[in-house]
């Protein structure tokens, strides 16, 4: 049996941002929370990515949460220093039908209540002194939107929640059997033989969902992505404070999807272009130390066959990344310091998410996609009162 110091009200198995938010909302719910992390510290997606959060990209079903997400970041840092900054997000459109997505985006926003600025290039380019005119038609500005450093947020989180009473962290500790008993709880055996028990579980774990739930993982209907991108050295004499997007982004995500322009715009484009192919959109993302973000690609595989997606950095990946932010922003270096690929599981359920119920205490939730980092602590506080029946 699970001694006392093993018990608790909710197991959360994987510490990444989802899991870890869930354990902050839960620990402001009173409850008695137990995270269970088979890594020292989490690996996967939480700190592969930009560390943008940005819901003026989300569609209306997810940008509420991604600007409750915003607030609850927020709060945290003013408690706490979890490394967010807020710069804004600014989306930089490079000719006329790019700058009618970001009108268009400007007046759903207007009636969504939700903040935004659309700025000349002139404008733009006093922000950014090494924007490139011949690049730059305009923008539009999300003055509330905010940058954090993945892999040091996480870690943060992490300590934040260690000194809360209630809640214990545990490393090194990958779970191998999740059941439920004759007294309709959760009991957790993990690698090293340990026992855990809690009123309910929740699984946040990406693909290693398949090591507990192999056959739920192959029948989600989820697919895998493959994303790249790297980092140059340290820029001395460039300032790109803030989450900077560019024409490719406004080409892509969800939110310009709803602009009345949409699907004549997408019907222009040509189809067998290389950032087609290889799903790139150009991001710019400066770190306190000068080193600058860029990217990213995406591939995609059913999960029953993510294999396929190789392990390689795709050179000619990293190459395109460099050639066109080079047509972009005027920097003094190029120099590629790092370079690395990361792996999401991405639900293509009307709901953006997966999530299932087992023996009404085992609740998988995973498959958030490329939102994860904008949208997890808003997501986590909902899904709570989802199980708790608020």
């Amino acid at each position: 049996m699970a001694n006392s110091q093993n018990t608790s009200d909710l197991l959360i198995i994987g510490g990444g941002v989802l899991g870890a938010f869930h354990a902050y909302h839960a620990l402001r719910r009173g409850l008695s929370v137990t995270l269970l992390e088979r890594h020292p510290a989490p690996r996967g997606a939480t700190v592969r990515n930009f560390g943008q959060v940005v819901p003026s990209g989300l569609d209306r079903h997810w940008q509420p949460l991604g600007r409750e997400s915003l607030a609850i970041y927020k709060d945290l840092q003013a408690r706490f220093d979890i490394s967010v900054r807020q710069h804004g997000s600014l989306y930089i459109a490079s000719d006329d039908d790019e700058l009618q997505l970001i009108e268009e985006l400007r007046t759903i926003n207007a009636a969504t209540g939700y903040r935004s600025e659309l700025w000349t290039a002139k404008q733009c380019r006093e922000r950014y002194p090494n924007l490139r005119s011949d690049y730059c038609r305009g923008g539009l500005f999300f003055s509330e939107e905010i940058s954090v450093n993945p892999r040091v947020m996480i870690h943060r989180v992490h300590a934040f929640l260690s000194e809360q009473d209630r809640f214990r962290g545990c490393f090194q500790n990958g779970v191998r059997e999740l059941t439920t008993d004759s007294s309709d709880r959760v009991r957790a055996v993990t690698h090293d033989g340990s026992l855990f028990t809690a009123e309910n579980a929740i699984l946040c774990c990406g693909t290693e969902l398949q090591g507990l739930f192999p056959g739920v993982f192959r029948s989600s209907g989820m697919e895998v992505v493959k994303l790249q991108m790297l980092r140059l050295k340290p820029q001395g004499n460039v300032s790109i404070p803030g989450n900077i997007l560019t024409g490719l982004s406004i080409r892509r995500y969800e939110s310009f999807a709803e602009c009345p322009s949409w699907k004549a715009v997408k019907s222009r484009e040509p189809v067998d272009a290389f950032w087609k192919r290889w799903g790139v959109h150009v991001l710019f993302k400066q770190e306190v130390d000068g080193g600058i973000i860029l990217g990213d690609s995406h591939e995609y595989a059913p999960v029953a066959r993510m294999n396929d997606l190789s392990f390689d950095i795709r050179q000619e990946v990293n190459d395109y990344f460099i050639r066109e932010g080079s047509k972009i922003f005027a920097l003094s270096r190029w120099d590629v310091e790092q370079s690395w690929y990361g792996l999401y599981c991405q639900s293509n359920a009307t709901s953006g998410i997966y999530t299932k119920t087992i023996d009404d205490r085992i609740h998988i939730v995973t498959g958030i996609g490329g939102k994860g980092m904008t949208s997890s602590p808003g997501y986590a506080l909902h899904h709570l009162g989802e199980i708790y029946d608020d």
